[in-house]
């Protein structure tokens, strides 16, 4: 066994260890699976670990109060949210997109925003 294999993740699928690259994909022999290797690679606002960092590279975590650093236009609402909005109990989440903070904007409602926008207070 190389010391490559070693290295590649299990199958998301079938959890099989024995997986391999081919191309720019992983592929699973046992199950048949392919998928691509970047969504395990770090994305916007994680570094390398998995932390999740805001806008100047704090360490975010579940319960944190935090600021909007810029004006945010919000899809269905007027003014969208201002730079310099608290956001109080933040939830760290995997979303969508890069939506790495789930929370609750008061006078706004349940929101998802993104760790590259905001700022530990």
């Amino acid at each position: 066994m190389s010391n490559a294999t070693e290295t590649l993740p299990p199958c998301p699928r079938c959890s099989s260890v024995y997986t391999y690259e081919m191309g720019a994909l992983l592929v699973c022999p046992e199950c048949g699976h392919e998928w691509s290797p970047a969504p395990a690679e770090p994305t916007a606002g994680t570094g390398g670990d998995g932390v999740i960092k805001d806008a100047v590279g704090n360490v975010l975590t579940d319960g944190d109060t935090v600021t909007v650093t810029r004006t945010l236009k919000v899809k269905g609402s007027p003014s969208g949210i201002k730079a310099g909005t608290k956001v109080r109990n933040i939830r760290l989440v995997e979303g969508v997109d890069g939506h790495d903070i789930d929370c609750r904007i008061e006078g706004f409602g349940p929101v998802q925003l993104k760790s590259s926008v905001v700022k530990k207070a």
